[in-house]
């Protein structure tokens, strides 16, 4: 039996399709997955990201639970509100998720972890608040008594949107930075997201939910699917839990090397593993030079060795295939490789792992 977001039947109105997400029934698209990712480049575009886990941590050790829980260093954290990306490593350094925490108080932090990777990441916060023995409640809102709902909106127009149908909400996150938060009312409105474009996640009570996004439709705002939120994320250069990364692979050979703090006395899992092993590929980015299409899994062929595409689809901002790719240290941006398909070396062009943002191609 498939999972259900609370928003299952508003898709179905609008003669979503709808696939297998990973155990959840989820939308692929609405009609034409590349108008919904132009959508969301030149004007703003809504997705149904409930599937994902917000996770309450709460208590008088939250800031050193998490000190030691991720690889970032949440000391970064001293604003009420503000967002910090970070990868939680196992003991070998590979990726069990990456994740946002959202800092409110020294005793109250919210986190968002993936949806197929959500049980795991709780049985292991769990594990490491006996083992650390800390003052630490750990309470996932996807289901249970007081659930949540995730509505993102995204593209050049999502604020003016969002204040339009959130009125009242306007002069709180009106002026919200990158990656900060605020709380109005029942609603958890952050200025995150995963298309590279300007917007908001939206966390609200589920039974609420299907109302607002009525609304937003209501007010222009394009419903997207999975389909287009891939490709909008891959133009962007944004790393997907299970392709790009997982267990085996160490943040540093996954282009995260940013998230990773570990020049201070700070101890958290997997930093020794980490420093051991150092970084042994890097993460860049692909465009084909030759037609065809890049997929996750085909060989990339350097001068240096043999590489691997982690992602790859087609750009419908660039108009070419683009792919991003763990490759031998010493490849160089600007180089020309070759890239596996069925048995034919096709050429591409080594690039930065970003592609496109804010509604325009940046390579």
């Amino acid at each position: 039996m498939l999972k259900k977001t609370v928003l299952n039947s508003a898709h179905r109105s609008l003669n979503a399709r709808m696939v297998d997400f990973g155990g959840w029934d989820m939308p692929v698209n609405y009609g034409s997955q590349i108008e919904e990712h132009h959508a969301v480049r030149t004007d703003c575009g809504m997705f149904d990201v409930s599937h994902m886990c917000p996770v309450d941590v709460v208590g008088a050790d939250c800031r050193a639970f998490l000190s030691r829980l991720v690889a970032n260093d949440v000391a970064k954290l001293t604003v009420s509100g503000k967002a910090l990306y970070s990868a939680m490593l196992n003991e070998a350094g590979g990726v069990i998720d990456d994740l946002i925490i959202y800092f409110l108080t020294d005793s109250r932090f919210r986190i968002v972890v993936n949806a197929g990777t959500a049980d795991k990441d709780l049985a292991w916060m769990q594990t490491k608040v006996a083992e650390w023995q800390m003052d630490v409640s750990i309470t996932q809102r996807r289901d249970g008594n007081d659930p949540l709902a995730i509505i993102a909106v995204q593209g050049p127009n999502a604020r003016a949107k969002v204040w339009q149908v959130l009125p009242q909400a306007k002069a709180a996150i009106a002026d919200l930075k990158p990656f900060f938060a605020a709380e109005v009312d029942q609603y958890f409105i952050a200025s995150t997201g995963y298309t590279g474009e300007d917007g908001y996640e939206i966390m609200l009570p589920a039974g609420e939910a299907e109302a607002l996004w009525n609304r937003l439709n209501a007010a222009g705002v394009a419903p997207c699917g999975l389909g287009a939120r891939d490709t909008l994320r891959l133009e962007a250069g944004m790393n997907l839990y299970g392709q790009d990364m997982d267990e085996t692979v160490s943040p540093l050979d996954a282009g995260l090397a940013w998230t990773v703090a570990v020049k201070d006395d700070r101890d958290f899992v997997g930093k020794s593993a980490l420093t051991a092993a150092g970084q042994q590929k890097q993460f860049l980015g692909l465009v084909l030079l030759d037609k065809g299409v890049l997929r996750g899994h085909q060989q990339v062929v350097t001068k240096q060795g043999n590489g691997e595409i982690t992602s790859g689809s087609f750009s419908p901002t660039l108009q070419q295939s683009i792919a991003l790719a763990r490759l031998p240290l010493g490849v160089a941006i600007g180089d020309e490789v070759e890239v596996d398909i069925r048995g034919k070396l096709l050429k591409a062009k080594v690039t930065k792992p970003v592609f496109a943002r804010h509604g325009k191609a940046v390579i």
